[in-house]
């Protein structure tokens, strides 16, 4: 028989963009298409809300391949697979060795050893924290140490001893000098030092061809709180660093690069951060390309990346499992190296062996039931991802780019140009969650009514992470939680009420059904996000009732809850009546007639778009609730 091939959705004729255009305007009515459908990044370019074929035509990689040059989709030729990674704070080594052993038993292949930093190991205690640990099946890596050219010297014995090939060792020594003096303002020892420092680790790791010594830090930009487009070129821009002190030492670009390893993190922004990594690659490519690579292999960026903490919360905690498996899948999508899950109680303890639990079968899920290391570069072709990547890589460019003409990125940092975009962009974040234009679930929007804190936490829980130095030579850079700000105003409410009386929010319902209930979820997830209690009420039949009932009621707070007709009608009235019992709020903004009630005195109004974090506070000032 004649072989024929059938098109999939052949039965369907093509529609151009002109057709959908048409429609959509037609559907618009009218309204701004600009305004209403398209959208502007954190980032600086605009997302269209459909993309076509004809958008792809400009863009050069489509016709590579997975692990060609520029490593746009991955740096494998088959499959996806990635090392699964779990961290292991080492304060006694004998049970470290023994965590170790056990969860490498539970599908880990890579183990991350956080040391003591101003330990010095020596080799009898390495080899006992690697007891029984094959070196040539589970990639080993070091961080948050002073003693890296030593751990080289001790794992290349250790490696001889036990006659485990050379060239099978998988491993990582985190001598990372240029993101320490972004976060502390001073040098392991001085700024020619450490450079001098870094030429000896890849000249001593020769033997060790997979073992990285150059740790390029760029989880730190990204929980700063800035945006995606900077946290790439600060971080493009520190390995660039590297490679232009290295290569002036006498260095060939090909003997830096396979050291290198680029520690990253991934947000909430699903599809911005598979094509974050996606264009990651492609322009450390690139940059490394402009070295002179005498083999395009050379060019290639080795990835770990793990959740970002940026947006991950104290309050209604196992959200955060939600919010690290969408990011530890776009980490997957986007073609990452190795993966640590970062376990949901993070933000507030440490992590316990239920969560680190939870956090390693995340990811073995994805492996394992889901398939996600099955597909090279799943995200090819999609003209949304390409799309996104080719804005990244050309808006992320355009900064690295800025940062050079200023002298690079230790001369940004020490003209507080790094400090300073930063600064404006956590600014314009944090404002986005107070007026919750951005939201992050459980503590800004849909705050539980029934979660209470009854344990005091360390200060630190609500504080930013400063790690500045007395002798520090810049400002540095401070990670933080988005949601701390929230959080420290609920723990108040909490701290409070373990000794009164909790502030009651109670809600006045009348008049129109519709309008009043809606004013009454708003009301009630607004004070919520403080931690107050909510009570409810299904409507009184007259604006008189109400007050009566609010009177027996006795609450901290009144929230009248209406429609705008009927507010003009009574809402003076029940200010009047129950201005001496408790604090009156109208929830809702209509101008004339809360025009009239604050002349009357009346000051509580809370609407769409309230600052939502400013308001509570100044609750808390007025019911008492003094700063923990």
């Amino acid at each position: 028989m004649e072989k024929q091939e059938k098109r999939l959705f052949g039965e369907f004729q093509d529609v151009p963009t002109a057709k959908w255009e048409e429609q959509i305007l037609k559907d618009l009515k009218g309204a701004d298409y600009a305004k209403k459908l398209n959208w502007k990044t954190d980032e600086g370019f605009t997302v269209k809300p459909y993309y076509r074929s004809e958008d792809l035509e400009q863009i050069a990689w489509l016709r590579a391949l997975p692990a060609d040059f520029p490593f746009v989709r991955g740096n494998k030729v088959s499959g996806n697979d990635w090392l699964v990674r779990q961290e292991i704070t080492v304060t006694d080594i004998k049970q470290a060795n023994e965590k170790a052993l056990d969860i490498l038993m539970k599908g880990v292949d890579s183990l991350g050893f956080e040391l003591e930093l101003e330990k010095n190991y020596s080799i009898n205690e390495i080899e006992q924290l690697l007891k029984n640990i094959r070196a040539d099946i589970a990639e080993l890596n070091f961080y948050c140490t002073k003693q890296h050219l030593q751990l080289v010297n001790i794992l290349e014995k250790l490696v001889i001893k036990y006659n485990r090939p050379l060239d099978a060792i998988k491993a990582s020594i985190n001598f990372d000098p240029l993101a320490r003096y972004a976060r502390r303002g001073n040098w392991y020892t001085s700024e020619e030092e450490d450079f001098c420092l870094a030429f000896e680790l890849i000249k001593a790791s020769a033997k060790l061809p997979q073992l990285k010594v150059i740790g390029v830090n760029g989880h730190v930009f990204a929980n700063a709180g800035a945006t995606i487009v900077q946290e790439m070129a600060y971080t493009l821009a520190l390995g660039s660093e590297y490679l232009s002190r290295l290569t002036d030492k006498g260095l060939f670009v090909g003997e830096i690069t396979p050291k290198m390893k680029f520690n990253l993190a991934v947000g909430p922004n699903y599809f911005m951060e598979i094509a974050k990594l996606r264009a990651y690659r492609l322009l450390w490519a690139h940059i490394t390309n402009a070295y002179g690579l005498n083999d395009a292999n050379n060019g290639r960026m080795h990835m770990h990346v793990t959740n970002t903490t940026h947006n991950m919360s104290l309050y209604d905690p196992y959200v955060n499992m939600l919010r690290t498996t969408t990011s530890s899948m776009s980490a997957i999508l986007g073609g990452t190296d190795s993966l640590t899950v970062q376990p949901f109680n993070v933000p507030f303890e440490k992590p316990t062996a239920f969560a680190e639990r939870i956090a390693r079968n995340q990811q073995l899920i994805l492996k394992e039931e889901s398939y996600f290391d099955k597909v090279a570069d799943p995200a090819a072709g999609s003209y949304y991802v390409e799309s996104l990547t080719q804005s990244l890589v050309e808006e992320a460019w355009k900064l690295f780019l800025s940062i050079q003409e200023e002298g690079g990125y230790v001369a940004a940092l020490k003209n507080g140009t790094i400090q300073q975009q930063i600064a404006e962009s956590t600014r314009k974040r944090d404002l986005n969650i107070a007026t919750r234009r951005d939201s992050i679930l459980g503590v800004n929007q849909y705050a539980s009514t029934t979660e209470r804190l009854k344990t005091v936490l360390a200060p630190e829980v609500f504080e930013a992470d400063d790690r500045t130095s007395a002798d520090a030579e810049i400002e540095t850079i401070k990670t933080y939680r988005a949601a701390q700000a929230f959080e420290q105003m609920r723990y108040e409410t909490d701290m409070y009420s373990l000794q009164n009386k909790r502030p009651v929010v109670w809600m006045l319902t009348y008049g129109n059904l519709a309008m009043r209930k809606a004013r009454a979820g708003f009301a009630a997830n607004f004070f919520a996000c403080a931690g107050y209690e909510i009570v409810d009420n299904i409507g009184f039949e007259s604006i008189e009732k109400g007050i009566e009932a609010a009177k027996a009621a006795k609450p901290s707070v009144v929230v009248l809850c209406s429609s705008d007709e009927e507010y003009a009608d009574h809402a003076l009235k029940a200010y009047q009546a129950l201005k001496n019992d408790a604090i009156v709020v109208l929830a809702g903004n209509p101008a004339e007639t809360v025009e009239l009630l604050k002349n009357a005195g009346m000051q509580h109004f809370i609407h769409m778009r309230s600052n939502v974090l400013e308001t509570l506070i100044d609750f808390q000032k007025q019911l008492g609730i003094a700063r923990q």
